[in-house]
């Protein structure tokens, strides 16, 4: 066997390498006993990063419009302000914000059922920092979801 292919290519990376020598990692979120696909299925990125899009961009039109009276340079703050208080509340309500509604998305606990207050708010705050919702693992979960506990699925 050729060592480059033991190693993997530095486009394929090591999970391919891994994948041709026969390594089965499973679909994301069979770790956690979720399906493969359809309802209930671990949410992939697109539809992640787009429902983060879309309240993001909600609450800076409102931000922007009703709050700020069109003073672009205090925008951004009550931006993020209105993004943790708007998580916060719906996801600790209802499951689910805005964005994540109109994408078909739920949080939930990784054991099922509603996150508790205390979860929903740690997991807030870490994705308010960016840093942690852009690492995350072969399950598809974010830093912030796998220290919330949580896990978004598919509705």
């Amino acid at each position: 066997m050729d060592n480059r292919q033991a190693i993997g290519s530095w486009l394929s990376g090591p999970r391919a390498a891994a994948e041709e020598m026969g390594v089965d990692f499973g679909h994301p979120g069979q770790r956690l006993g979720l399906p493969q696909q359809g309802p209930g299925s671990a949410a992939r990125f697109g539809r992640r990063l787009g429902a983060v899009l879309l309240d993001w961009v909600g609450c800076q039109v409102i931000a922007y419009g009703l709050i700020t009276g069109g003073n672009l340079g205090a925008t951004g703050n009550w931006t993020l302000g209105l993004f943790v208080a708007l998580s916060i509340l719906t996801v600790g309500t209802v499951g689910f914000t805005p964005g994540k509604r109109i994408v078909g998305l739920r949080v939930i606990a990784e054991g099922g059922g509603r996150l508790g207050i205390g979860r929903v708010v740690l997991r807030t705050a870490l994705l308010a920092l960016v840093i942690p919702a852009l690492i995350w693992d072969r399950d598809g979960r974010g830093l912030h979801d796998r220290l919330a506990r949580a896990v978004q699925v598919r509705i």
